[in-house]
C-alpha cells in the first residue's frame, strides 16, 4: 500500500489550537518545522526533499507529542543550535523528557562552555523531579568540570546514589587539573573505603597527585596497595610509578622498577631519561638513551627533547650534536618544542654560533624561542647581543615577555653593562611594564651589580608592591657596593614591613661584618636562631665570615665547625679569616684540610692563602702555594695572585725581588700591584726605590690621592721635608683630596666617629686627659713617641700633639672610658693604623690589661699584654 506523502506545508496558528499538528514526523526521524521566505536553510539532512526553511521562531510555530519533542531537542543538538535547543526547553519544562535529551542538551551546553545554560537546564532536570541516574548524573558533573564549576559538580558527584569508576577517576583527574592535589588523594581513599573497584587509570592519575605534592608516604603505600590488586606489571601503572620516585629523588627506586619491567614501552624509556636528567644524573639518562638505541627501541619528539635537555645540562655538546643529527632523519625540526630545546642546548654547551643558525632557520618562532636565543647570550655575559635581539623582536613586531625581559636584564648585570640595561630599562617604560614586580626586581639587581645604587633605589622607591626578593636585592646590593650603613636602613624598614628570610640573613650579615658592628651582627645572629635559619649553609658562611671580621675568631671557629656540609666557600672563609688576622699557620693547616677533605681550591681560595701567607712573614709558604696553584690545578695566576706575592716579598723585606717579580710578570701588572711595592718602600724607608715605583703608580692611576699621599709620609717619615712639600703642593695643585683618617667602635648598639685631628666628640676633654696621662707613663718606661709618623714639619712637642689627634688613639681611649674592664676594646679604622698608633695600644694593652682588638684598612691587630698578633706585618 502506498504510504501518503508528507503535507510539507502549514498554517500559522493562533494561542487556541494544538500544538501538536506543528510537527512532521518524517520516516528518518528528523523533525521540520514551517518554511518561510525570510528564513535560513536549516539543515541539509533532508536529502530526499526540498529544503525546509523556518517560518516562525519554533517555540511559538512547533508542536509535538512528548517523543517527538525529545527527537526536536536532540536535532537542535545534534546541528549545535543551543539557543532553539534551550528555546524549547525552557517551553516545555513540564513535559515528560528522556534523560538522554537531559544528556544532549547538557552536552552542548559544556560545548560551548556555556555554565548560564547549563544551569537552567539542571535547573528544570530539578524542578520536573527527573531522576539523576548514573548517566545523567556523570553528564551533569562533566558539564560543571568543562565549565569550569567543579565545586557545583561536586556537590551532584556527592549526591549521586551509584557512580562507576570511571566517574571518580574523571573527579580525581578534574581536581588535579586545577592544583588540587590534596582533594584528588581524598577522593582515591574514599573509593578504597566504599570498596570501589579500581583500575589502572586511577593509579596512574593518584601517583601523579602523591608526586605533585611530594607525598613519598602515601605514595609508596599507593605503590603497595596496586601490587596486592595485581597492577605490578601493568606497563602504564609502572611508568607513572617510575615517574612518581624519581620526583620524589628516589633514583635507585625508580631502576628498580624499570630493571623489572619487562614490556617496556617508548614511555618507559622516556621517562627513565628525563627522570635521570631532572634529578642531575644527565650522563645516566645519556647511558638510558644509548641502551635504547641500542634496543632498537623507536625514539619519539619526547625522547630526544629529554635527551637534549641532558646533553645541555652536561654540556655533552658531541652528543647533542649526534641527536640534532638523528632528529633531522626522523623530520622532527619542523617542530618547534624540538627547536627550541636545540637551541637552548648549543647555547649552554658555549656554542652559540650553532645556536644561532638554529634560531635562523626556524621557520615559526615562538617567544621561548627568542628567549632562548637571549638568555644563550646572557651565559655567555654577551648583553650586546641580548640588546641586538631585543631591537630585532621590535623590528619583527614581537612583544618581548616578562622572561625576555629578564633575561636581557640578567645579561647586562653579569657583563657589568649599564648603559645597555638603562636601554632596556627604557624599553620597559616604553611597553607599560614597570609594574610587574619581576621585571621591576631585574632592574634593581642589574643596577646594584653595575653598581648603580641610586637608580636601583629609584626603581625600589616606586613600586607599588615589593617582595621578600625586592628587599633582599637592595640589602644585598648595597651590602656589596660598600654602603653597609645604607643596607642597615633599608633591613630596618623592612622588619616593619615584612618577616625577613635566610637570603635577608646572608645579605645583611656582610654590611655588619665590613662595618665590624659586632652588636648588631650578634643581634641578627639571635634572629637566625630563633627562626632556624642556621642550617641555611649561605647564613652559616655568613656568620663564620661576620665574627672572623670583627676579630671573634674562637666563635667564627666554633660555628665553623658546626657546618656539617661544608662547601668552599666556607673553607676559604676560614682560610681568609685566619690570613686577615695574622694566624698564617692556622690558615694553612685549614687550607690542608680542605683538600683533605676532597675540596677542590678555586682561585678565591688561593688569594685568601697567600694574604695569610704575606700578613704573616711566611715566605717560603707562600711560594709553595703559588706553584702548587699553577703546575697542580692548573690555574693561571691572575693580577690579584701576583700582587699577594708582591705584598709577600715587600712585607719581608725582599724589595729588590718584588721588582723584578713584577717586571717578569707575564701579564701587565697594574696599580694596586705596584701600590703593594710602594707600600713595601715605606716599611723600609727606601726612598729611592719608591720614587721609581711611584713614578708607574702615577701613570696607571693619576687621580687615586692614596698614592700621592703615601709618597709624601715616606717623605716625612724620612724627614724629606722639601720633597714632602712639594708632594703635597702637587696634590693641591692636582685638586685631589685625601680622605682623613677616621675611626669607628661601637658600644650599647652605637657606633662613635673620630676623625683625625677633630675634638667635637662630648667627652674629648677626657679623652684628650687619658692619652696624655698614658703618654707621661709611656715615657716613664721607655716609651718614646715616633714623631716620624706625624708627618709634619714641625718640632717634637707639635708632633707629639699631631700624633695624639691620630683617630684610632681616640676611638682607644673612648673604649677605655667608656666600656666595662671585662669587655674587650673594639675599633675599625678607615685607613692603615701608623706606627705610633700600634706602639700606643701595645702599651694601652700592658697597662691597663685590657684587650684591643683594632681592624685597619689592612688586618686585625689584636693587642694583648704589651705585644701585637701582627708581629710587626702589617
Amino acid at each position: 500500500m502506498a504510504k501518503t506523502a508528507p503535507n510539507l506545508c502549514f498554517s500559522p496558528l493562533n494561542q487556541n489550537q494544538k500544538r501538536k499538528d506543528n510537527f512532521f514526523n518524517s520516516q528518518n526521524g528528523y523533525f521540520i518545522h514551517k518554511p518561510s521566505s525570510k528564513s535560513t536553510l536549516l539543515s541539509p539532512i533532508f536529502s530526499s526533499c526540498t529544503p525546509i526553511q523556518i517560518s516562525v521562531p519554533p517555540t511559538k510555530a512547533i508542536d509535538c507529542q512528548v517523543m517527538d519533542y525529545n527527537a526536536k531537542i536532540f536535532q537542535f543538538c545534534q546541528l549545535g543550535s543551543l539557543q532553539n535547543a534551550m528555546e524549547l526547553l525552557c517551553m516545555y519544562q513540564k513535559s515528560e523528557l528522556e534523560s538522554k535529551t537531559y544528556c544532549s542538551i547538557l552536552q552542548l551546553c559544556a560545548d560551548f562552555k556555556s555554565l548560564k545554560d547549563g544551569k537552567k537546564v539542571h535547573a528544570v532536570i530539578n524542578s520536573n523531579d527527573v531522576v539523576v541516574d548514573e548517566v545523567l548524573g556523570s553528564k551533569l558533573v562533566s558539564f560543571y568540570a568543562t565549565c569550569g564549576d567543579l565545586k557545583e559538580g561536586r556537590r551532584v558527584f556527592d549526591r549521586m546514589a551509584k557512580k562507576k569508576v570511571f566517574l571518580w577517576n574523571f573527579m580525581v583527574s578534574e581536581y588535579a587539573k586545577i592544583g588540587d592535589f590534596k582533594e584528588s588523594i581524598c577522593l582515591f581513599k574514599m573509593m578504597v573505603e566504599k570498596g570501589i573497584e579500581v583500575n589502572s587509570y586511577t593509579f596512574t592519575c593518584v601517583l601523579k597527585c602523591s608526586a605533585s605534592l611530594g607525598c613519598l608516604n602515601e605514595g609508596e603505600c599507593i605503590h603497595g596497595y596496586l601490587l596486592k590488586l595485581g597492577f605490578g606489571s601493568c606497563n602504564s601503572v609502572v611508568n607513572s610509578l617510575i615517574a612518581f620516585y624519581f620526583k620524589g629523588k628516589r633514583v635507585e627506586s625508580a631502576f628498580e622498577l624499570f630493571d623489572k619491567l619487562n614490556d617496556r614501552d617508548v614511555i618507559s624509556w622516556n621517562s627513565m631519561i628525563s627522570g635521570y636528567v631532572s634529578n642531575g644524573f644527565a650522563e645516566k639518562g645519556l647511558e638510558i638513551f644509548k641502551e635504547m638505541l641500542y634496543l632498537g627501541v623507536d625514539v619519539d619528539l619526547a625522547t630526544v627533547v629529554s635527551v637534549l635537555v641532558g646533553c645541555a645540562n652536561s654540556c655533552t655538546l658531541s652528543w647533542g650534536k649526534a641527536v640534532h643529527a638523528l632528529a633531522t632523519k626522523s623530520c622532527f625540526e619542523r617542530k618547534i618544542n624540538f627547536s627550541n630545546t636545540l637551541l637552548d642546548m648549543y647555547s649552554k654547551c658555549g656554542d652559540l654560533d650553532s645556536a644561532l643558525r638554529v634560531f635562523e632557520k626556524m621557520g615559526e618562532r615562538s617567544v621561548v624561542s627568542w628567549t632562548s636565543m637571549i638568555a644563550g647570550y646572557t651565559r655567555d655575559g654577551q648583553s650586546d647581543g641580548a640588546i641586538r635581539l631585543l631591537q630585532q623582536m621590535e623590528r619583527e613586531g614581537i612583544k618581548l615577555d616578562v622572561v625576555a625581559i629578564t633575561s636581557i636584564l640578567h645579561a647586562c648585570a653579569k657583563s657589568r653593562s649599564l648603559d645597555n640595561g638603562k636601554d632596556v630599562h627604557y624599553y620597559v617604560k616604553a611597553n607599560n611594564m614597570e609594574s610587574n614586580l619581576f621585571v621591576c626586581n631585574a632592574l634593581m639587581d642589574m643596577y646594584a651589580k653595575c653598581g648603580s645604587m641610586e637608580d636601583a633605589n629609584s626603581v625600589f622607591s616606586q613600586m607599588a608592591v615589593k617582595d621578600i626578593i625586592s628587599w633582599n636585592t637592595m640589602i644585598g646590593g648595597y651590602s656589596k657596593n660598600c654602603l653597609p650603613n645604607e643596607a642597615l636602613k633599608i633591613f630596618a624598614a623592612m622588619l616593619k614591613e615584612l618577616k625577613p628570610d635566610s637570603r635577608t640573613m646572608a645579605s645583611i650579615l656582610p654590611a655588619c661584618a665590613s662595618l665590624a658592628a659586632l652588636e648588631r651582627g650578634k643581634e641578627i645572629h639571635g634572629h637566625i636562631l630563633r627562626n632556624g635559619y642556621s642550617s641555611d649553609r649561605q647564613v652559616a658562611n655568613a656568620l663564620v665570615d661576620l665574627y672572623a671580621k670583627c676579630g671573634v675568631l674562637g666563635l667564627a671557629r666554633l660555628l665553623f665547625n658546626m657546618i656539617s656540609s661544608k662547601d668552599l666557600v666556607s673553607w676559604t672563609v676560614m682560610i681568609a679569616g685566619y690570613g686577615m688576622n695574622g694566624f698564617g699557620n692556622e690558615a694553612i693547616t685549614t687550607f690542608k684540610k680542605m683538600r683533605n677533605a676532597g675540596i677542590k681550591p678555586d682561585e678565591v681560595s688561593f688569594v685568601s692563602i697567600l694574604y695569610a701567607c704575606s700578613h704573616a712573614g711566611l715566605l717560603e709558604e707562600g711560594w709553595r702555594f703559588f706553584y702548587i696553584m699553577s703546575n697542580d690545578y692548573k690555574i693561571e695566576p691572575k693580577l690579584e695572585h701576583y700582587a699577594c706575592m708582591v705584598d709577600l716579598l715587600s712585607r719581608t723585606g725582599n724589595l729588590s725581588k718584588a721588582y723584578e717579580f713584577i717586571q717578569r710578570m707575564p701579564i701587565a701588572p697594574d696599580a694596586t700591584i705596584w701600590g703593594a711595592l710602594l707600600c713595601g718602600c715605606r716599611i723600609y724607608h727606601d726612598v729611592k726605590l719608591a720614587e721609581k715605583v711611584a713614578e708607574r703608580v702615577f701613570e696607571l692611576e693619576p687621580e687615586n690621592t692614596g698614592y700621592y699621599v703615601l709618597l709624601a709620609n715616606i717623605y716625612a717619615e724620612a724627614e724629606k721635608w722639601e720633597e714632602d712639600k712639594k708632594m703635597r703642593e702637587k696634590i693641591g695643585r692636582k685638586g685631589l683630596r685625601k680622605n682623613p683618617g677616621c675611626s669607628w667602635i661601637e658600644i650599647k648598639g652605637k657606633v662613635n666617629c673620630f676623625v683625625a685631628g677633630n675634638n667635637s666628640h662630648p667627652q674629648s676633654k677626657k679623652i684628650e686627659s687619658l692619652l696624655k696621662k698614658l703618654r707621661r707613663k709611656m715615657k716613664e718606661q721607655g716609651y718614646f713617641p715616633k714623631t716620624k709618623y706625624a708627618l709634619i714639619n714641625g718640632d717634637e712637642m707639635q708632633k707629639e700633639m699631631a700624633l695624639c689627634g691620630h683617630s684610632e688613639k681616640l676611638a682607644m681611649a673612648f673604649g677605655l672610658l667608656t666600656l666595662p674592664p671585662s669587655k674587650t676594646i673594639r675599633v675599625t679604622k678607615n685607613l692603615r693604623i701608623c706606627g705610633d698608633c700600634h706602639e700606643m695600644a701595645k702599651f694601652m694593652s700592658k697597662e691597663t690589661g685590657r684587650e684591643i682588638v683594632l681592624r685597619d684598612s689592612n688586618r686585625f691587630h689584636h693587642f694583648k699584654d704589651g705585644y701585637c698578633s701582627c708581629r710587626g706585618f702589617w
